[in-house]
């Protein structure tokens, strides 16, 4: 039987990745950090932020109103309160839908 190499996922991200990332600045990942409630980075002992795979699926929320769909903070605050499960499924869809259109682009180029 071969062995299978399991791949390696991270559990934290530091706040230089996850600015990396979203190709962002630190002070607005610290910014937003203070102004959502639903992103609660795990401290150590020197103060420094690390990031949960969940803390980064709310950052892609976050990023989606307020960069791509111009919703204002608070507009995206309230967004996020009312139905944040059918705001995460439409974002689910709509990476999806990229994906496949990055895809079939590829594929026309190859033709």
């Amino acid at each position: 039987m071969p062995y299978k190499k399991k791949e390696i996922e991270k559990v934290y991200y530091r706040i230089g990745e996850v600015a990396e990332m979203f190709n962002v600045n630190l002070s607005l990942i610290r910014y937003w950090e203070n102004e959502f409630d639903i992103i609660k980075p795990y401290r150590n002992k020197k103060g420094n932020r690390f990031f949960t795979l969940k803390d980064i699926e709310n950052f892609h929320l976050i990023y989606h109103l307020v960069k791509e769909r111009g919703f204002t903070l608070q507009g995206a605050r309230e967004k996020l309160r009312g139905n944040p499960g059918g705001l995460q499924m439409d974002h689910e869809i709509i990476k999806t839908l990229q994906d496949i259109k990055s895809f079939l682009i590829s594929m026309k180029e190859e033709l």
